[in-house]
């Protein structure tokens, strides 16, 4: 939700380095548990489901809704992606985005 390539206006990359990059660390992700459910396909000789990263695209528009409701008392009806601190601050305190 942090991570994003920012370019200048002349299309100088702007976040070339992890000092300029909001990488996410451990500490900034919650506790969880991984579990297993194996269950086999019967259509195919491995057994093997293509899934890919479905599971993972409910996330993103549901955090992005959490931080507008959070802002609306701010008038926030909106906000795009990346939700970088940076661009949050400015919209509490009144600066664009």
């Amino acid at each position: 939700m942090v991570e994003e390539a920012v370019y200048s206006e002349d299309g100088q990359l702007l976040t070339g380095s992890f000092m300029d990059y909001a990488l996410p660390r451990a500490t900034d992700f919650p506790r969880f548990e991984l579990h297993a459910s194996v269950t086999p396909t019967p259509v195919n000789p491995f057994g093997a489901k293509g899934v890919g990263e479905a599971g993972t695209l409910g996330s993103t528009p549901c955090i992005v809704n959490a931080a507008v409701d959070a802002l609306a008392q701010f008038g926030v009806k909106h906000v795009d992606l990346m939700l970088r601190p940076e661009k949050l601050w400015r919209i509490i305190h009144g600066g664009k985005a």
